[in-house]
């Protein structure tokens, strides 16, 4: 925690703490959060069900106006209501090469095992104990005299570097243009007879054969010179191109070289993608193209 709240004074930082909350009101970290003036919470969880203090720490959070939870040495099992609140948005630090040694004891585990590299992990939170996506790893070398509490020392250490650097590329991803490319991507392949080819330098997806197949989609970044990240959609015609632009300047816009065919191009780094939006959008786009015969079985398969 000590280490997120003084990564977040350097001018670059992404993000800024909004509050540090505890189940124990003697902990330590609250103290050093007041010190450094960041807003503190805490409630003991004695006497009340899981859930109940869950919600307590819930509205806590989200009077404070947080977007992200950070666990940092928060060692309630949190319940699965609490965890679904903050899907996608609660992130924890696990010292060990995930999937390895879930738990505890895991620096002992690790030399027991026999390991040449232990280390820390940070993941997002899911029901399961600390079974989440791996955002990302720092491997620490194991020494042939460690025990226990001296591996413990060098990956606190790899820990206080990792969990900052991490939580900076989590919370700006949506404007990386690799990431944002990806979530395109895994949207667009999903839906049937689909495949990805670049056209004038850029990644586009086609339905259909390899002789016959259209375009339905392409990402945009930089291409021909426009600025920002999108991605292009056909429409039905110039005039949805034209109440969509009406609608929403700011999230639509008309591709130049596309533009006057009636395709759409929908901003994705404005900060507020809708992914299930986008997935739709997709779809949408797949359909106009794609063979009467997917069409069909598509519809079929909605109807159930």
């Amino acid at each position: 925690m000590g280490a997120l709240i003084y990564a977040a004074k350097a001018k670059d930082c992404p993000y800024e703490i909004a509050l540090v909350a505890s189940n124990d009101p003697n902990a330590k970290g609250l103290r050093l959060a007041e010190a450094e003036n960041v807003e503190t919470f805490s409630h003991a969880h004695k006497g009340l069900g899981r859930e109940e203090h869950d919600q307590i720490m819930h509205d806590a959070v989200t009077q404070s106006g947080a977007e992200y939870i950070v666990l940092a040495g928060y060692m309630r099992i949190l319940s699965d209501k609490f965890v679904g609140k903050w899907a996608q948005r609660m992130l924890n630090i696990h010292p060990s090469l995930l999937p390895k040694y879930k738990g505890l004891d895991t620096y002992q585990r690790a030399i027991d095992a026999g390991d040449k590299v232990a280390g820390c992990s940070v993941h997002l939170v899911t029901p399961e104990l600390d079974d989440g996506p791996v955002l990302a790893q720092t491997e620490v070398a194991v020494l042939s005299d460690d025990d226990a509490d001296s591996l413990a020392g060098r990956i606190l250490i790899a820990e206080h570097q990792l969990y900052p650097d991490a939580l900076a590329k989590y919370v700006t991803r949506e404007s990386d243009p690799d990431w944002i490319l990806e979530e395109i991507r895994k949207r667009a392949l999903a839906l049937e007879e689909t495949h990805e080819r670049t056209s004038f330098g850029s990644p586009g997806w086609r339905v259909g054969s390899e002789k016959t197949a259209k375009y339905f989609a392409y990402f945009t970044h930089r291409l021909h010179e426009e600025a920002g990240i999108g991605l292009l959609l056909k429409t039905t015609g110039l005039d949805e191109q034209a109440a969509l632009l009406d609608a929403d300047p700011e999230l639509y816009y008309s591709p130049k070289f596309y533009g006057k065919s009636g395709w759409i191009a929908i901003r994705l780094d404005v900060g507020r993608t809708d992914w299930e939006h986008i997935a739709g959008w997709l779809r949408k786009s797949w359909r106009m193209v794609a063979p009467k015969r997917l069409v069909k079985l598509q519809d079929i398969a909605d109807e159930f």
